[in-house]
């Protein structure tokens, strides 16, 4: 394919700040590229964001039991949510809405950080259980009472759609990072792999040919309710914030949305379960304790960068 040079366009939607690098063998072209990828991104936010009254998620949030017709993608999102929630045994929950607000999570991050805020008893995880899915009409019916919240595997789905359309359009290779859900593929400037920084204490790189890394935390969607350190990552077990003695996991799997996915459930379920679950998923990642413990869990040492 010859030389091949970067296109780099940075940019905030989703509440975070976006990255998007773009490998091609024209400047021009890789800069276009780069640049035009943010019009999927808000696209993507304006359906998704439960933090819009005209999105389709919000409009299936006040569905209140009746069926929803939904745009093929969209309904592949939720389909991949409930998908989740039964493999990961529950640990990652879509319906953690109803407790999210319940904690204070009732408006944009922004809103929320460092802000004392009202909060409530911690909210009932129904569980998306009683979710009716049918794939022939792409619609949807979701349980009175129910309320979905797809803001974490929305980014990591996001990133993975983006970065494929990106090389369908011609790149030669693409990164889509959307605050640490990142999806990487096709060929990396300088060299055979992608090397990403994990926001994580102390600092990690991690190295790949093509694939996805997710991070989550405690330390960054954080409030306090009377009093109470609160964050966002909820254990739907109690409908309360996690307490797992884990402050970040970081996730090395094939997609973003599954990185995601299982980052979260291995903040929520713990250091003993989370090994499990990434065991079972063929997966690896690391995990820092609120006391500043890293674990690698195996297989991680193929992927990180040492200096």
């Amino acid at each position: 394919m010859g030389d091949l040079v970067v296109g780099e366009h940075r940019f905030r939607a989703m509440g975070t700040d976006v990255q998007v690098l773009v490998t091609a063998p024209d400047p021009q072209r890789a800069a276009e590229l780069a640049a035009g990828a943010e019009a999927d991104v808000r696209r993507y936010e304006a359906r998704w964001s439960r933090f819009l009254a005209s999105s389709e998620l919000s409009r299936l949030n006040a569905s209140a039991g009746g069926p929803v017709l939904l745009p093929r993608d969209t309904f592949a999102l939720v389909e991949l949510a409930v998908s989740a929630w039964r493999q990961t045994d529950g640990l990652f929950d879509p319906t953690v809405l109803d407790a999210l607000e319940a904690a204070g999570y009732d408006r944009s991050f922004e809103d929320v950080t460092g802000r004392e805020l009202g909060g409530r008893a911690p909210g009932r995880v129904p569980g998306p259980g009683g979710i009716r899915l049918d794939g022939r009409l792409g619609e949807v019916v979701v349980p009175a009472g129910v309320h979905l919240d797809l803001g974490g595997i929305g980014k990591g789905h996001t990133a993975d759609l983006v970065a494929v359309a990106l090389v369908e359009r011609g790149a030669a290779g693409a990164l889509v990072n959307l605050g640490g859900d990142l999806r990487a593929l096709g060929a990396p400037i300088g060299g055979d792999v992608w090397v990403v920084a994990v926001d994580t204490e102390p600092a990690v790189e991690v190295a790949l040919a093509a694939g996805a890394v997710a991070t989550s935390t405690t330390a960054k969607r954080r409030w306090t309710s009377q009093g109470h350190p609160m964050h966002h990552l909820i254990d739907p077990a109690t409908g309360a914030p996690a307490e797992t003695g884990l402050a970040t996991v970081t996730v090395v799997a094939g997609t973003a949305a599954w990185a995601e996915v299982l980052a979260k459930a291995v903040l929520v379920g713990g250091l003993a379960r989370g090994a499990g679950l990434l065991s079972r998923f063929g997966v690896t990642g690391l995990a820092v304790a609120d006391d500043g413990t890293v674990t690698r869990f195996d297989g991680f040492d193929a992927y990180e960068v040492r200096r």
